[in-house]
């Protein structure tokens, strides 16, 4: 269990190294490594949420320390204070995806209406 520590500490690189050696040094080895890292959710591909933000490194693991959005810190006020926040960058994101949708439609019609003038164009030029 030492060996797996010291891996998580650096991270997805150090996994990686290790199944690569594993490979060279004897392919079951390495296949071995392979199914740990993928089973225990340490490539991102598993069902531990916590490895996700491994790219980071592990020190941003510690400094969570378990803390997601929807568990409670234990103080009210920065509860509070993150729901709100939370809430706000979700209308943001809304009102965003709304202003992308009206540039594509206005886009899309510009397009549109450029072609139709061309098409008459052309039109009225060959006859």
């Amino acid at each position: 269990m030492q060996l797996v520590q010291t891996l998580d500490d650096y991270g997805k690189p150090a996994w990686i190294t290790a199944m690569v050696v594993g490979f060279l040094l004897w392919w079951p080895l390495g296949l071995a490594v392979l199914g740990y890292t993928i089973w225990s959710g340490r490539m991102g591909c598993g069902t531990r949420r916590d490895w996700r933000a491994s790219d980071i490194g592990r020190e941003v693991m510690r400094w969570r320390s378990g803390m997601t959005p929807f568990r409670s810190t234990g103080n009210a006020a920065f509860d509070e204070y993150r729901e709100e926040t939370l809430k706000r960058l979700e209308e943001e994101a809304d009102e965003f995806q709304t202003f992308l949708q009206r540039l594509r439609k206005a886009k899309d019609k510009a397009e549109f209406d450029q072609f139709m003038a061309d098409r008459r164009g052309g039109a009225a030029s060959t006859a």
